[in-house]
């Protein structure tokens, strides 16, 4: 019987990604919190996701020669963060502080994900040994 990891992970390692991309466009509001007019971005997690499971298996399409040919396949819209605070009058809507409370929420969702994948993979040594330990 063959093994089928991406069955096995898939799902948890799609959500790991989008986690590390949403945490990358936190970091980037974050270095922007002081640049004039600059909006604060983000990414929605559960239309990620549902994305990423209706594109299940396609990659990026070159459409030119001359394009970098590439595997990133990050087909979630970067979303516009809507403020809960007013204008301080630079046009900015990054909020430090909303900021680095979903970072840290992020990250911790990513470290759950990666402990369960862990879990997962480590049973999956485990029956392939035939018990005997990882």
């Amino acid at each position: 019987m063959a093994i089928n990891l991406d069955r096995l992970v898939g799902f948890h390692q799609k959500a790991l990604n989008i986690r590390q991309d949403k945490m990358e466009v936190i970091a980037g509001n974050l270095a922007n919190a002081n640049t004039p007019g600059y909006k604060a971005r983000d990414i929605d997690f559960k239309q990620a996701m549902a994305s990423a499971r209706d594109q299940q298996g396609q990659g990026m399409v070159r459409t030119h020669e001359n394009h970098i040919a590439g595997s990133m396949n990050t087909s979630w819209d970067l979303q516009y963060r809507i403020p809960t605070q007013p204008d301080t009058g630079d046009g900015n809507t990054v909020e430090a502080q909303a900021e680095r409370n979903e970072f840290l929420d992020t990250a911790m969702r990513y470290q759950a994900g990666v402990q369960f994948l862990d879990g997962k993979i480590k049973g999956m040594k485990k029956a392939l040994s035939g018990g005997q330990g990882a």
